[in-house]
């Protein structure tokens, strides 16, 4: 199968081109900048576009045989960043989206999954118990959070407009191997920040607790690889999430255990130095849907997690403390 994945030097993108590729895909990667490694052979094919221009898909397109694309390209943007370039995020997550969805109809691709955010759930997050596809509106507050909901809608209702066949995912918070700064993601993730301060021997100083159901990449990339070889799906939306929580004070006494030396606390907001982004724990994503209707079983727990992450990130530069 050919694959147009954008986004692809990206965090998730990075880690989904890997897996297809093991599994024999032929992929074409869009992004802004090349990937830190550019796999070699056949199989992979490299194109430099900038997504919020309209028609920047159609050169990659023209003269491919492209079955599915997965749209994974997104400007993740912190408070900061809201403040100094909002155009820039609506036009790559909501034009960008657009103008995608335009040329996967125009160019014969016969499937499209976009890649979303469990951040769309927003303010609803802090007062339900489950996080639901349909159950629970979306409450979004945050420039990002209500880029991806904007983008999600256009797409759906494209997806009508063209008689394409579409799948809207929303993933949830991602950690793990191929994560890294790229200039499109304003905070990383909280157990990568924990890491990064203990492979260079600092000390961790938690704002609180921190129970979430912490997603680890390579279950992320199942749950989207399973819907996309899932022969029909009796719904367009779907949460991908671990189905598990665990607290960022369990993965730190995990990781004291091969690391007697590590210093960590629950220090509060004013002395942390990890940034958990929300002013509070929301509730875990619901994934009866997805286990329901495709093979997806999540298989990292903490320990699993733990394990692969730590084994990856080892072999990483170490940082410099802050």
């Amino acid at each position: 199968m050919s694959i147009l994945l954008t986004g692809a030097s990206g965090f998730v993108g990075a880690a989904l081109t890997e897996a297809l590729l093991a599994r024999g895909e032929r992929v074409i990667a869009v992004d802004r900048a090349p990937p830190p490694e550019v796999p070699a052979g056949p199989s992979f094919r490299f194109v430099q576009a900038d997504l919020a221009r309209p028609g920047a898909l159609d050169a990659a397109l023209i003269g491919e045989r492209i079955e599915a694309m997965i749209l994974g390209a997104a400007i993740t943007a912190d408070a900061a960043r809201e403040r100094r370039d909002p155009a820039g995020v609506v036009a790559v997550n909501v034009g960008g989206v657009a103008d995608a969805i335009r040329a996967a109809a125009i160019h014969g691709v016969r499937h499209v999954l976009l890649l979303g955010s469990g951040a769309i759930y927003g303010e609803a997050a802090f007062t339900a118990a489950i996080l639901d596809e349909d159950a629970t509106p979306p409450e979004p507050r945050s420039l990002y959070a209500l880029t991806k909901l904007s983008g999600e809608a256009i797409a759906l209702r494209l997806a009508e407009t063209f008689s394409l066949d579409l799948t809207a995912i929303r993933l949830g918070t991602c950690f793990g191997p191929h994560e890294r700064e790229t200039g499109a993601r304003d905070t990383l993730s909280a157990p990568f920040q924990i890491l990064r301060l203990a492979e260079a021997g600092g000390a961790v100083r938690l704002p609180r607790p921190g129970r979430r159901d912490w997603l680890y990449v390579r279950d992320a990339v199942a749950g989207i690889l399973a819907l996309l070889d899932a022969p029909t799906r009796a719904h367009r939306i779907y949460n991908v999430a671990a189905g598990f929580e665990w607290s960022l004070a369990d993965f730190c006494s995990c990781l004291a255990r091969d690391r007697p030396g590590l210093a960590w606390s629950v220090a509060g907001p004013e002395a942390a130095n990890v940034n958990l982004y929300d002013r509070a724990d929301r509730a875990p994503m619901g994934i009866a849907r997805l286990v329901a209707e495709t093979a997806y079983r999540p298989r990292y727990d903490l320990p699993a997690a733990l394990d692969d992450f730590r084994d990856w990130i080892a072999r990483m530069p170490p940082p410099e403390l802050p």
